[in-house]
């Protein structure tokens, strides 16, 4: 037989030697796990639709709580709703009068004073009497439930310092009690005029604020009525250039009780406050009357507001036209003109130049392309201004490359080519620098400082010699 004949006839007959039933079992074995797979799918996609579902709150017993949306937002009642109006006021009026009557009233703090001294624990230090932890709690004891927040572990150990017997002073303890007592009652009374009840003032509240407190503080009793206005614009505009950096019109409560404005403008209840004190006090009244006495005496033409020749004089008149320019391209103003406001915020920019809301103003007039730095573009910008004053003045100019080699130097920018403004913060230098940009008087005051100094050093010589 041929072999192609037989060959033929092995191929056409099925095979049901071992190597047949190994494939035909291993074809089961395949379908098995693909049926298994399907059916994982299967019990997946049936477990998925069950818990969506419940989620979804499609089945019957799901609890009903879940289906409602806790409220979390009340909005304040509308102009023309004056119901609503008058029962949010009344309400605050009612919670603030609560919070009023939880504090300490003066007999009380009389009798935290005496219950104190009667309970200090000797030995005395000099002459400041001191208590120790087992009477503090005694007196905490004795002085009622208005009092039992203070006299906490927590208070002592604040107040706790180098006392070798672990006693704390009474006079710093009373003192704690004192000022927390006075920040409540603050917190409150600026609450009254948060018309909005968020926890802020806005421009105009804190001006009734102001306003209202005049009266009560007899530093300010020389003030005209006429002045008045002037008195509350010039004191509310230190509270909004310090506290509120984005110009929101709006500073919290918080913000005004943590900051000093508010201890130095309640400093003139003294009615003994020296005069050097009220020199370096912005709300003073012969600071708020030097201030608008500038203004005046800068306002040639008489029409209550300020254009760029008018305020070059300002200071010793030294300001370069190219940052007055940039003042009155970035700042508020009317028909080319800058109003008694907008000259605040100028005067409180550059009397207070280390603070970085201070800087932050200039640093924005400085940066020409509002990048959010400055380069040495930006830098010869401004200092070409001053070397063109200074030859109007007969000086010689100073290289700029010195100048910027000066600054780079003194502000150490994280990025070698440009400097920002937390660079300046950062540097404690801000002052400085923007000083020599923008004023030839302070470029050449930095110029010549070390000659200026031994000026100094031998008139102090000279004197002490006499």
């Amino acid at each position: 037989m041929d072999w192609k004949e037989v060959l033929r006839r092995r191929l056409a007959t099925p095979d049901t030697g071992p190597n047949r039933l190994l494939k035909v079992a291993g074809e089961k074995q395949n379908r098995a796990e693909k049926k298994s797979e399907q059916e994982l799918k299967d019990e997946e996609m049936d477990l998925f639709t069950k818990y969506y579902s419940e989620w979804k709150g499609g089945r019957k017993n799901t609890n009903e709580f879940y289906k409602t949306i806790p409220r979390f937002y009340y909005r304040l009642p509308a102009e023309d709703e004056v119901l609503l109006q008058k029962l949010r006021e009344e309400s605050r009026a009612v919670f603030l009068q609560r919070k009023s009557r939880e504090l300490l009233d003066n007999e009380e703090l009389q009798n935290l004073w005496f219950l104190l001294d009667k309970h200090q624990t000797p030995p005395m230090i000099g002459e400041e009497a001191m208590i120790n932890y087992e009477n503090f709690l005694k007196v905490g004891e004795k002085a009622g439930p208005k009092c039992k927040q203070f006299f906490t572990a927590k208070v002592f150990a604040k107040l706790l310092h180098t006392d070798s017997y672990g006693r704390i002073s009474i006079m710093q303890f009373f003192n704690y009690v004192m000022r927390k007592v006075w920040l409540h009652q603050t917190r409150i009374g600026l609450s009254l005029y948060d018309v909005a009840g968020q926890g802020y003032l806005r421009e105009s509240d804190l001006e009734n604020y102001i306003l209202e407190l005049i009266p009560t503080l007899p530093q300010l009793d020389g003030l005209e009525k006429s002045f008045y206005s002037f008195y509350v614009c010039t004191a509310v505009r230190k509270f909004f250039f310090f506290l509120d950096p984005l110009r929101t019109g709006k500073i919290k409560i918080q913000d005004i009780l943590a900051c000093s404005f508010l201890d130095d403008l309640l400093e003139l209840r003294d009615e003994e406050l020296s005069k050097e004190s009220q020199e370096t006090n912005w709300f003073s009244a012969p600071s708020a009357l030097r201030v608008y006495g500038q203004y005046l005496n800068l306002d040639k033409d008489h029409n209550g507001m300020l254009s760029k020749e008018e305020l070059s004089r300002y200071g010793t008149a030294t300001m370069t036209n190219v940052f007055l320019d940039r003042v009155f391209q970035e700042c508020l103003t009317y028909d080319g003109e800058m109003d008694y406001k907008t000259y605040l915020d100028f005067v409180l920019a550059l009397e207070n130049r280390k603070e970085p809301a201070a800087l932050q103003y200039i640093f924005k007039l400085l940066d020409i392309e509002n990048k959010g730095y400055l380069n040495v573009f930006s830098l010869n910008y401004f200092f070409r201004a001053i070397q063109e004053l200074m030859k109007i003045h007969g000086q010689d100019p100073v290289s700029f490359q010195d100048v910027k080699d000066e600054i780079f130097d003194m502000v150490k920018p994280k990025d070698p080519l440009k400097i920002s403004l937390q660079d300046l913060i950062n540097s404690n230098q801000g002052d400085t620098v923007t000083t020599i940009l923008i004023d030839l008087n302070g470029f050449w005051t930095y110029e010549n400082r070390e000659a200026l100094v031994a000026n100094d050093n031998e008139n102090s010589a000279d004197l002490d010699d006499t």
